[in-house]
């Protein structure tokens, strides 16, 4: 199962190294395969303060967890997703949050999951019919199975 990994879950593993979220994506054993756009490191950059006081980890330790987290993730450029998927995505996510743009056409082009702590996304999402959006909840209910 391919699964797009978005902002707030890549941060909210990285804030705690033993969450759910941290351990679906390092402990999968590769039944599932990660992504996520190449602008999340341009994102983990920008909010590598917030990430520090969220964490209470230091530049040492960010950078470990950052490593360790990323052997599981692969990173895409966005530039390989044809413009009908961002047109696809935009339509998608205008009136719920343009800024998950990146992540929706990634999702559409990978034909992935789209992964998201962000509910108002996944409700967005959801009421728009989009089936391959997943929640934390759902995805360890998956992986129990």
């Amino acid at each position: 199962m391919r699964v797009i990994v978005d902002s707030n879950i890549v941060f909210s593993a990285l804030v705690n190294s033993k969450s759910a979220i941290a351990e679906i994506v390092i402990g999968s054993g590769g039944k599932y395969k990660f992504y996520t756009s190449e602008y999340m490191l341009v994102e983990l950059k920008n909010n590598h303060e917030k990430l520090k006081k969220a964490s209470k980890l230091n530049d040492e330790e960010i950078y470990a967890a950052k490593h360790e987290l990323f052997k599981y993730i692969d990173f895409i450029t966005l530039e390989i997703i044809p413009e009908k998927f961002w047109l696809q995505a935009e339509q998608l996510v205008s009136e719920i949050d343009p800024d998950d743009i990146a992540f929706v056409a990634l999702s559409l082009y990978l034909r992935a999951y789209l992964w998201t702590g962000d509910k108002k996304l996944y409700n967005g999402l959801k009421a728009k019919k989009i089936d391959k959006v997943i929640s934390t909840i759902e995805l360890q209910d998956i992986i129990r199975k």
